[in-house]
């Protein structure tokens, strides 16, 4: 079944709104992606037309965050792509590890499982307690779920086959409670996580870190947009930070490339250059 048909002109109505009422600027993201995410989220509504939605966003005050959450969802899970998480254990913690303090910033980090999935990692390398986790997303509702700690129980045998091939040893439910519906983790991560909301599109930096991490963000960003976000993200790296990006994202043609040399060419992550 077809949804209502959302044109080229309601888009651009849409976005108008968002960033000259609310300060929201989706401008500079791919047009296909957000027209599908937009369709998807009449559908699933089941509005009659633009019109409803346009109508809703104005007038009630929960549907703001409804509009943003659809347009900001990123797929994700507990150490997903279980061979990037092999690598950071095998070749970028043991680097991190020499420091005498350790600030990582996941951007665009989505509802968190990234974020925990990286404390488990730097408990079992032994340095958690040296460390800080910087977790931000455009999207205020994903950082209050990554204060609470909590995700689906359905999940989690998944998550522990993804740990293990990660290289994990450890018993994965070692690390959460489980309670009715839901996994808690356990309290200790969240202590040396910042959670915010952050806009990679007109937000500067605020912090120097040794390990960026922006996964299967990029992708939905034009060149343009592209280009400010890893020029932000130089900016914020210290001499011989790490730069992890997702699998269909790259350096390669970007105006900070000469800045950085690939560090695991399968894995795409990057080191800075002195």
């Amino acid at each position: 079944m077809e949804g209502p048909i959302l044109t080229d002109e309601n888009l651009t109505l849409l976005l108008d709104e968002l960033y000259q009422s609310y300060g929201y600027d989706f401008t500079s993201y791919a047009r296909a992606s957000l027209k599908r995410r937009v369709s998807r989220l009449m559908m699933l509504e089941k509005l009659n037309g633009f019109s409803e939605l346009f109508y809703r966003l104005r007038h009630e005050d929960d549907y703001l965050k409804k509009v943003v959450g659809e347009l900001t969802v990123n797929v994700t899970e507990m150490f997903r792509d279980p061979t990037f998480f092999r690598a950071l254990r095998e070749s970028v913690l043991p680097i991190l590890a020499t420091h005498p303090f350790v600030r990582i910033w996941h951007a665009g980090c989505a509802s968190g499982e990234e974020v925990y999935s990286m404390a488990i990692l730097l408990e079992e390398a032994g340095i958690l307690e040296k460390s800080l986790l910087y977790a931000t997303d455009l999207n205020p509702a994903v950082i209050e779920n990554i204060q609470k700690g909590i995700f689906p129980l359905s999940q989690m045998r998944q998550y522990s086959e993804n740990y293990i091939a990660s290289g994990g040893k450890k018993d994965f439910s070692s690390y959460y409670t489980a309670k009715y519906e839901y996994a808690k983790f356990d309290g200790r991560f969240k202590k040396k996580m910042i959670a915010a909301t952050h806009n990679l599109v007109s937000d500067r930096s605020f912090n120097e870190f040794q390990l960026i991490l922006c996964r299967n963000v990029l992708i939905y960003f034009d060149k343009d947009l592209q280009d400010r976000v890893l020029t932000l993200f130089n900016d914020s790296l210290e001499k011989l930070g790490f730069l992890a990006l997702g699998s269909k994202e790259n350096l390669r043609y970007s105006s900070v490339a000469k800045s950085f040399s690939q560090f695991s060419i399968k894995e795409k992550i990057w080191r800075k250059g002195i």
